[in-house]
């Protein structure tokens, strides 16, 4: 490889490394799984900051799209930036955490060892993070072991300390106790409270309506209607999300 190659390959990296990956634009995207089209033509721009709460009815697309800005799956047509990036050259500038959190078997500290030394980073973070999330006293039980709840905490943890400048929640309360899923919200507002751009999947009104700043409302793959939270939940523009702010069976 030529010097001007690899100085250009340098630069490139560095250039990924350190450029925002904010604002993010999503233009025309189509995401196809053999002849079946499940996201149709989404445009979507997101801003540097809060959270932005997902909804829509069952099979509306909520969990691809988040997959598909985090860079899991490609788009079978259209754009999506991240700043000047694709969602490819910034996924580990970023962090998901599923509704069913996929843990080590390992002990909780553990947990927090591996992501920490994978991403090169001190280790005396663990205690502060276990903390954080109300576990430093089970740092030595193995993870199996934790309630529904605490697995949540426990993968929120983890995801924080890849220190993500975006971290999306897909359904992370979904079966929990109201308990738990207060807790979570507590250290996901802390987050976003310290510059962490939220992109939240979830079913629950009353969450939504807690967290939000603006909605993203599906219907059948599409963006039926992205407005602020504070527009959303009152009047909401499109028949389907009224339908299903009042709790009817969206087709």
């Amino acid at each position: 490889m030529s010097d001007a190659m690899t100085m250009t390959g340098v630069a490139g990296a560095a250039d990924t490394q350190s450029s925002p990956i904010l604002p993010l634009s999503v233009r025309d995207v189509v995401l196809r799984f053999g002849d079946v089209t499940v996201l149709d033509g989404v445009s979507l721009d997101l801003g540097t900051s809060g959270c932005t709460v997902v909804m829509g009815p069952n099979g509306s697309g909520k969990s691809l799209l988040l997959k598909l800005l985090h860079g899991l799956i490609q788009p079978s047509e259209g754009q999506l930036l991240w700043g000047r990036h694709s969602a490819t050259e910034v996924t580990a500038r970023q962090a998901l955490v599923f509704q069913k959190p996929v843990l080590l078997r390992r002990s909780v500290a553990a947990n927090i060892d591996f992501v920490l030394n994978a991403r090169g980073k001190a280790r005396a973070r663990r205690d502060a993070l276990l903390d954080h999330v109300g576990l430093a006293h089970k740092a030595d039980q193995p993870a199996r072991l934790l309630s529904g709840g605490e697995a949540q905490r426990l993968a929120l943890a983890r995801a924080l300390a890849t220190d993500p400048e975006v971290l999306f929640l897909d359904e992370p309360t979904a079966s929990l106790d109201p308990a738990s899923v207060l807790a979570i919200e507590r250290i996901v507002s802390d987050a976003r409270g310290r510059g962490v751009r939220i992109i939240f999947v979830t079913h629950d009104m009353g969450q939504a309506r807690r967290m939000a700043d603006d909605v993203v409302f599906l219907h059948r793959g599409r963006v039926a209607e992205h407005s602020t939270a504070a527009e959303f939940f009152p009047k909401p523009s499109c028949a389907a999300a009224r339908e299903y702010l009042n709790g009817g069976i969206v087709v």
